[in-house]
C-alpha cells in the first residue's frame, strides 16, 4: 500500500496558472441560436488564459481572417498607422468569446504553422520596423481603443512562434522562413519597439519548438543587444512529465546565464506524444483517451513544484491535439476534467506538498483560509500492464470527504468514501478529494 502524507500545517503559496489553453471556447456570439457551445464548460474550469496561436486554421475563430497578422494586416505596403488597413473583426469576435468565459487572450503576434508546399505568411516580413509598428497598432485596438477598440488590458504579447524548428538550410521550413541571424533582427526590433510603447506590459517569445543550441544562441544575442524579455517561452511533447521539469530547468538555467532571471517560464504548448513518427496515430488516440487525462492531470502535478511559470495546454482548439473537447458534439473528453478539478485550486486554496515518493503517483493538494483541504492524484505510467495500487490518503486529521474518480468508466464521478480515504487505483486514473 502507498500511504501519501501531507502536513496541511505548511504552505508554499499559491497555484501557478497550469490549466491554460491555446485555442479559446466554441462559441459565436453573433449567432442567435447554439446547438453546440462548450462556452458554459470551458467557462467551468477556470482557464485564465488561452494562446491565440494557430487559430486561423479554424473557423469557429475567424479562419484565415483572424489572428495572424497577415490576417488582420493584410496587404503589407498599406499605412501601418491608419485603420482602414486593418480587419479586426473576426480576431475581436473570438477574443470577446474568450472573455464570455473570464479568459484572456495570451496573444501571439506572428503566424501560423505552414505544412503546405508553398509558405506565405511565415516568410520574414519585408520590413522588419513597419512589422513592429503594426504590432504596435494591433496592441493598441485591444487595450487602448484604437481603431474602434476595446481596452481589454491583455498583457502578454509575444513574439513569433517556433522559429528553431527548422535549420536554416531546410527545403521546408515551417515556422520562419528566414534565417536564424534574420530572426533575431527582427525579434530585436519588435521586443524594443514594444517595450519602449507599453512599457508596462509583457513582451516576449519566441516561443522555441525545443532546439537548445538555438535557444543558447538566441539568448546570448539579446543579452549582447540589450533586448527586454519579460517572459520566456517554450515547447515541449513527451510522455514522461519528468522530461517536461527537466526541460524546464535546462530553460532556467540558460536564463540565469544570459542575465534573465527574472523572465517568466511559460510552457505554451505541451500534451502526451510518443513521437511524431510511427508512433504519432498512436498518439492521437492516447490524447483523446484516459491515458492523455492522467498524464495531463501528472504534469500539473508536477509544474506546480517546478520553475515553470504558466502551463498552456495545446490544444483547445478542433483539432486532434484536443483531449478536452469531442469535435463532432462539443462534449467533454476525459482530459477536460482533470482542468475543471485544477481550476478550483484557484479558490483561495494554498499549496500544501506530499512528504511520500512513490513511482508514477503524482498528487497535488490546498488548503483553504478555513483549513479545509482539496487534493487530486494520479497513478500514470506509459505502460498499460503496471498493476493496480491501494493509495491511503493522510491530511493529518479526520473530516468528512466528497471523493471523485477520473478513470476508463467514470468521467469525475462521485465515488463512496471510507474513513481512512484508502482507495484501490488502476495505472492511469485520477482522484479527487474534497474536505466538505
Amino acid at each position: 500500500m502507498v500511504k501519501l502524507q501531507f502536513d496541511t500545517a505548511k504552505t508554499y503559496g499559491e497555484f501557478k496558472i497550469l490549466n491554460a489553453t491555446n485555442g479559446g471556447p466554441w462559441h459565436k456570439r453573433h449567432a442567435q441560436d447554439q446547438w453546440r457551445t462548450n462556452l458554459s464548460e470551458y467557462k467551468a474550469a477556470h482557464m485564465r488564459y488561452c494562446r491565440n496561436h494557430d487559430s486561423a486554421m479554424c473557423g469557429i475563430y475567424g479562419g484565415p481572417y483572424s489572428h495572424d497578422i497577415t490576417c488582420i494586416f493584410p496587404d503589407f505596403d498599406a499605412d501601418p498607422y491608419d485603420p482602414a488597413s486593418y480587419d479586426f473583426a473576426c480576431t475581436d469576435e473570438a477574443i470577446l468569446v474568450a472573455l464570455d468565459a473570464d479568459t484572456q487572450t495570451f496573444f501571439r503576434l506572428g503566424q501560423t504553422i505552414e505544412h503546405q508546399i508553398k509558405k506565405h505568411g511565415t516568410l520574414p516580413p519585408k520590413d522588419f520596423h513597419k512589422w513592429a509598428v503594426i504590432c504596435e497598432h494591433i496592441i493598441r485596438h485591444y487595450n487602448e481603443g484604437w481603431a474602434d477598440g476595446y481596452h481589454l488590458n491583455m498583457e502578454y504579447w509575444e513574439i513569433w512562434n517556433e522559429a528553431d524548428l527548422d535549420p536554416d538550410d531546410s527545403p521546408n521550413k515551417r515556422t520562419w522562413g528566414g534565417t536564424k541571424a534574420q530572426f533575431f533582427e527582427m525579434y530585436e526590433i519588435a521586443a524594443k519597439h514594444l517595450k519602449t510603447c507599453f512599457p508596462h506590459l509583457k513582451i516576449g517569445g519566441p516561443a522555441i519548438a525545443g532546439n537548445m543550441d538555438w535557444t543558447e544562441d538566441f539568448l546570448a544575442c539579446m543579452q549582447e543587444r540589450s533586448v527586454p524579455i519579460d517572459f520566456f517561452s517554450w515547447h515541449i511533447y513527451c510522455i514522461d512529465p519528468a522530461d517536461m521539469i527537466k526541460r524546464s530547468e535546462t530553460v532556467k538555467n540558460l536564463l540565469c546565464k544570459y542575465g534573465y532571471e527574472s523572465a517568466e517560464s511559460i510552457l505554451n504548448e505541451w500534451n502526451y506524444v510518443k513521437d511524431f513518427g510511427r508512433e504519432y496515430v498512436h498518439t492521437l488516440e492516447m490524447i483523446h483517451g484516459m491515458k492523455g487525462a492522467a498524464f495531463v492531470c501528472a504534469c500539473m502535478c508536477e509544474a506546480q513544484k517546478s520553475s515553470i511559470d504558466m502551463l498552456m495546454y495545446y490544444d483547445t482548439r478542433p483539432s486532434v491535439f484536443n483531449g478536452l473537447f469531442d469535435f463532432y458534439t462539443y462534449r467533454p473528453l476525459k482530459g477536460y476534467y482533470p482542468f475543471l478539478w485544477y481550476g478550483a485550486f484557484y479558490n483561495g486554496y494554498r499549496e500544501v506538498r506530499c512528504a511520500t515518493k512513490e513511482d508514477h503517483i503524482y498528487s497535488l493538494c490546498g488548503v483553504d483560509a478555513d483549513g479545509k483541504v482539496q487534493c487530486m492524484a494520479v497513478y500514470y505510467a506509459d505502460d498499460d500492464a503496471l498493476p493496480e495500487k491501494q493509495v491511503q490518503f493522510d491530511f493529518g486529521k479526520t473530516g468528512n470527504y466528497d471523493v471523485f474518480l477520473l478513470d476508463e468508466t467514470h468521467d469525475a464521478e462521485p465515488i463512496s468514501c471510507n474513513g481512512e480515504l484508502k482507495f484501490n487505483l488502476r495505472v492511469n486514473s485520477c482522484i479527487l478529494i474534497k474536505e466538505k
